[in-house]
């Protein structure tokens, strides 16, 4: 491992991005494609701002496809979120306890959340829905829970209840209510990347706000350059960079999506044995790997900013035995602006952010 120190400012919520609107104008002027101008779209969706860019082709095909790759995300957010009635997840959210019968993508990624249960003991629960409706993070004006309330959800988190057999989906505690926000993004994200190569794309970005897969790279054979942003400061001033080349970047940050109540400020990362948000030693948590990766990836952000630093270190070393052909690193940013980053991470800290 690599421990870096930064200067004793604060380093807060963390994210991953193209280097900033301004730098990232930069990358695409110098790597476009021949004379080909990059064709980019942003939307709003998955609750978050997600960006499409291809180098590659002209303008008329690149938006055909883009327009594909968005109508395919709204797809699978429809099929795969809680919220919206008719869903999968709605479905089995309300069969109390009935088999529902899922579709192929959904069933994939309920199994690979229920792996994510096994791997971390229970710290990552997909069926911590009941408690995360509780907290509402995603709504206009979310606040504290009642105690009583927290503690009656917790009694039916248990990611043991869901049985999955094919694309047959039976909670066997019928109170129980599934929530694939910590992976359903990264799976979608993969999915993209997926269709943008189907179509002929050979070179282009996918950030999911924040899950990003690089298809190739730039023009001149090197890595996309991906930024790490501090966000409380102008949206230049990047924490570090680090070079991906047909890979997954996913950060997760405590600081992502937060309300204050009292003087309290409470992240939403919940942990799913209290009820309420971790309380860890980790401000982000940026996982890499090989293109295909972005669920796994997501949900080992999650698992490892819960553990905290020195237990997330033994866990992606772990991981990087169990699952050793898809190139798996990570890099940990704690409460004292450490940083620890695995030998392969090459996660470059910006020279003026450097002791």
């Amino acid at each position: 491992m690599k421990i870096n120190k930064w200067k004793k400012y604060r380093v807060s919520s963390v994210k991953v991005l193209l280097l900033s609107a301004v730098l990232l104008f930069a990358i695409i002027t110098q790597t476009g494609c021949g004379n080909k101008e990059p064709v980019s779209r942003t939307d709003f969706c998955l609750n978050t701002t997600c960006t499409i860019t291809i180098y590659d082709m002209d303008e008329e095909e690149a938006g055909e496809i883009l327009q594909g790759a968005f109508d395919n995300i709204r797809d699978y957010e429809n099929m795969m979120s809680r919220t919206v009635e008719g869903s999968d997840i709605y479905k089995i959210n309300h069969a109390k306890g009935q088999p529902v019968e899922v579709s192929d993508e959904t069933a994939e990624v309920i199994a690979l959340g229920i792996y994510m249960g096994e791997v971390s003991d229970g710290m990552f629960d997909i069926t911590i829905g009941e408690v995360t409706e509780l907290w509402n993070f995603s709504g206009e004006s979310p606040s504290v829970p009642a105690d009583a309330d927290i503690k009656e959800a917790l009694s039916s988190v248990d990611y043991r209840s869901v049985s999955l057999d094919g694309n047959t989906v039976v909670m066997n505690d019928p109170d129980a209510h599934i929530d694939l926000g910590g992976i359903a993004k990264g799976y979608i994200a993969d999915r993209t990347g997926d269709f943008l190569e189907e179509k002929g794309v050979e070179s282009g970005i996918v950030n999911l706000g924040g899950n990003v897969v690089t298809i190739g790279s730039k023009d001149d054979g090197t890595p996309w350059n991906i930024g790490i942003e501090r966000p409380y400061s102008d949206r230049t001033e990047m924490a570090g960079s680090v070079g991906a080349e047909d890979e997954t970047i996913v950060t997760s940050g405590i600081y992502e999506r937060k309300f204050e109540e009292d003087g309290t400020v409470y992240h939403h990362i919940i942990d799913p044995q209290t009820g309420y948000p971790k309380d860890t030693d980790l401000e982000s948590v940026t996982i890499k790997a090989d293109k295909g990766n972005s669920a796994m990836c997501d949900g080992f952000s999650t698992i490892c900013l819960m553990y905290g630093r020195e237990k997330a270190l033994e866990f992606i070393e772990r991981m990087q035995e169990e699952h050793s052909d898809i190139g798996l690193e990570a890099a940990f940013i704690d409460k004292n602006d450490d940083m620890v980053q695995t030998e392969g991470m090459n996660l470059k800290i910006a020279e003026d952010q450097t002791k």
